[in-house]
């Protein structure tokens, strides 16, 4: 009996930490209410804000839209036709997997230029970075790739989710993964 409590307590523990961990992981409305439209100021919305490994980008928008992920010089003209991913269907949901600057634009003509763009930085999971108010790449970056070197910091909060003093971010994956092994062990 002794040795059940003793193998019961650790898994017990882990299986604790598994559910909690993934819930540190954000998804943020891109515009909060406003949404992915024209008009809407995106480096005020990013400012303040901190975005990590594992957080995703919600874009809410009507017909006659785009989400585009684009490259630094890409979104720093308005260039579109280059997208690497794009999306019209309305609610696009962006994973952020990679630290690093990440670019986006409405690749419908006109729209970017007029506002239908957003740059955002993502922590690596259990680093911190202060937030940032700029919208636009800094003009020394190197960067050609949306998972270059930090220009813009893109750190969704808008969820009233509060942000993590432990810094870890793990996917969903790997929670139930570590839930299904703690299980195992307790049952066995």
């Amino acid at each position: 009996m002794a040795g059940l409590i003793s193998r019961s307590v650790p898994c017990a523990i882990l299986v604790v930490l598994c559910t909690v961990v993934p819930i540190l992981a954000k998804d943020h409305t891109v515009g909060d209410s406003s949404g992915w439209a024209i008009g809407m100021d995106y480096s005020t919305w990013t400012s303040g804000k901190t975005f990590s490994v594992g957080d995703s980008l919600v874009f809410n928008y009507g017909g006659g839209h785009t989400v585009d992920e684009v490259s630094a010089s890409d979104y720093s003209t308005c260039t579109t036709g280059n997208a690497i991913t794009s999306d019209s269907s309305g609610a696009t949901t962006i994973a952020l997997k990679t630290a690093g600057t990440h670019y986006f634009i409405c690749g419908v003509p006109g729209h970017c230029g007029s506002g239908m763009k957003v740059a955002v930085t993502v922590a690596a999971a259990g680093s911190s970075t202060s937030p940032s108010s700029s919208g636009t790449p800094s003009s020394d970056s190197t960067t050609t790739s949306p998972a270059g070197s930090n220009v813009t910091n893109y750190k969704p909060s808008s969820n009233n989710v509060p942000d993590s003093s432990l810094g870890i971010n793990i996917s969903p994956f790997v929670a139930i993964a570590g839930t299904c092994v703690a299980v195992f062990v307790m049952v066995f």
